[in-house]
């Protein structure tokens, strides 16, 4: 079946991540005190449309708070091999780790974090918390408000056992109103043109266990997120029990408010002293 801008509107409207504005919210961590065990390692993972330089600034003020960080590049190919695949990040991590997820890479460390007894903590930035069963695509329709679907083209590219997949990309000139509304023209102009594809398989795959059933999480959502809709947003992060920050932000807020993105992952690492 050929998929066309409309009905990838219907059928995904939604799939991004963060780029912030700042009031937090009621439930917000506080920064937390000093810690008095090793720091824990910080790994951030990207969402689609992204690569990990989108963490760039909040990578520095970890770095300058003395953390240990690792920031991977998702494949973004399928849910369960993403998943496998930062469990084998994870698996050349020592001690304690605080596992961030941005937009679909909340699904990702969801899946990857369980039975990890040295993940301590889940940290959701504009992203997907999916319960088991769930895809990504099915949750950015829970609600109403993203325009995802009317800015994205499909396109072909080779599975590795024959056969060809389908991923999306979002149209440059539609990028920076749809990703990153509050990043500088300039920059938004890069973003678009360093995208990662996206392949449909892993917004429509089904999510298997949910870590943040025993893990403690942290949520940031983007109000002016226009990629995942804020309510749904906000909906999986009260399901979750996470501690929530909200800031005036769009998708892209780990690079327009990195200072706020980094406030919500200390307030995690701190927490696993």
């Amino acid at each position: 079946m050929q998929l066309t801008r409309r009905t990838l509107a219907l059928a995904l409207p939604a799939t991004l991540a963060a780029l912030v504005g700042a009031v937090p919210a009621s439930g917000t961590a506080a920064a937390g005190t000093d810690r008095h065990g090793p720091k824990p390692t910080i790994v951030l993972v990207h969402g689609a449309f992204a690569d990990a330089s989108s963490w760039s600034g909040t990578i520095r003020r970890l770095q300058r708070a003395g953390y240990p960080v690792l920031a991977p590049a998702n494949p973004l190919r399928g849910l369960a091999a993403d998943t496998a695949y930062l469990r084998s990040v994870l698996a050349a991590v020592d001690g304690p780790v605080v596992l961030v997820g941005h937009s679909y890479g909340g699904a990702v460390i969801s899946g990857a974090a369980v039975g990890n007894s040295r993940v301590k903590a889940l940290v959701y930035i504009a992203a997907f918390t999916p319960d088991k069963g769930e895809s990504a695509a099915e949750l950015a329709a829970k609600f109403p408000g993203s325009t995802l679907g009317d800015t994205v083209n499909p396109r072909s590219y080779p599975l590795p056992g024959g056969g060809t997949g389908t991923e999306l990309v979002i149209e440059q000139a539609e990028f920076h109103q749809q990703f990153a509304a509050d990043v500088p023209t300039a920059d938004a102009a890069v973003m678009a043109a360093t995208q990662r594809p996206v392949a449909t398989a892993a917004l429509e795959e089904k999510a298997g266990e949910a870590a943040w059933k025993t893990i403690p999480s942290w949520a940031l959502i983007a109000t002016a997120d226009k990629n995942i809709p804020p309510a749904a947003e906000r909906w999986m992060a009260r399901r979750a029990g996470s501690q929530i920050t909200e800031v005036d932000a769009s998708h892209a807020v780990a690079v327009s408010r990195p200072a706020v993105v980094t406030h919500v992952i200390l307030a995690a690492a701190r927490s696993t002293g």
